[in-house]
């Protein structure tokens, strides 16, 4: 699957002006036709936003650093995105450190605003339902949810109170992923507290709508070996010290001790229902993060983290 400039500005038009038609390489002349002479609604439909956009097993990672964050991952089809938050008076910033915090940019406006924006388009009322609907962002994959990491930066307690009262506009609607009875209900938002979310007000939680990042290179530590996919449905660590500095460039790109390491936290992780996900992966020689990638998707990787969205989805 290739993507080009045309998946964004699809998503663009859509928010400007509403659905269009997605015209990609229809001739020059059947195009007029289409925007300026038929005018016809018979091209555009409720849920349009993110057709012909086919999701990938890719977090977009430090996504609040993109141009446009949330719309630019959801344009290229991640499947997970990121926002690290800030708690001051109240509100919940969102950058990756003090110095980039502004009072517009918060986890409400970009992120909780969009998602909705985005479910509410693919959830419409409509005649032709004969019941309601629970889709997720994906209109060529409305069962998938979208995970949504939330790196807590500020007093774990405090700030992930507020990240739980903060995500009410998801949760009133029914759109975010339960736990409740043992049991969990995926719905079309996942969300996963990461950095300094406290273990103890997720894993004793019998009912609730968020889970915990766990550290994949130490599931088996005594505090972390209860973990299972009911408390983290994808866990992660740092790939360079997790499993080892690259120094080769070359297929298999893996020591055999590199190799049975990470093979070892993917396995662990799996036994227990848990997606492995490794940040930290070389950007850099183009020919190793390829390399990189590719081991990890053949090793059973659940999500790839990417900071290069063009790459990575070229890549696919």
């Amino acid at each position: 699957m290739v993507y080009s400039s045309v998946l964004v500005t699809a998503v663009a038009l859509a928010l400007a002006a509403g659905p269009q038609p997605v015209i990609g390489t229809i001739t020059s002349s059947l195009q007029y036709v289409l925007k300026n002479t038929h005018g016809s609604k018979e091209y555009e439909y409720p849920t349009d936003i993110t057709r012909d956009i086919l999701p990938i097993p890719v977090h977009s990672h430090n996504d609040y650093w993109r141009e446009k964050p949330f719309w630019t991952g959801l344009s290229k089809g991640c499947a997970s995105t990121e926002a690290d938050v800030w708690l001051y008076n109240g509100t919940l910033h969102v950058g990756h450190d003090q110095s980039a915090l502004t009072e517009d940019r918060t986890l409400e406006s970009l992120y909780i605003n969009p998602v909705l924006e985005v479910l509410d388009r693919q959830n419409p009322e409509s005649p032709f339902l004969t019941e309601p609907t629970k889709n997720g962002v994906w209109d060529t994959a409305p069962d998938l949810t979208l995970y949504f990491f939330i790196d807590v930066k500020t007093s774990g307690p405090e700030t992930f109170k507020a990240v739980i009262q903060a995500l009410e506009p998801l949760r009133e609607k029914g759109y975010l992923s339960t736990f409740k009875d043992g049991v969990v209900k995926y719905g079309p938002v996942t969300i996963i507290g990461t950095g300094e979310t406290p273990l103890d007000m997720v894993a004793p939680v019998s009912d609730r709508d968020y889970f915990f990042d766990a550290p994949l290179a130490n599931l088996n530590d005594p505090e972390f070996a209860h973990i299972d996919g009911t408390i983290s449905p994808i866990a992660s660590t740092n790939f360079a010290a997790a499993v080892g500095k690259i120094t080769v460039d070359t297929d298999p790109i893996l020591t055999d001790e590199q190799l049975n390491s990470l093979r070892e936290q993917i396995s662990t992780a799996e036994s227990r229902g848990i997606g492995a996900r490794y940040w930290n992966t070389p950007h850099w020689p183009t020919r190793t993060r390829n390399l990189v990638w590719r081991t990890l998707l053949r090793e059973g990787v659940f999500l790839l983290n990417a900071d290069d969205l063009d790459a990575v989805a070229a890549y696919f």
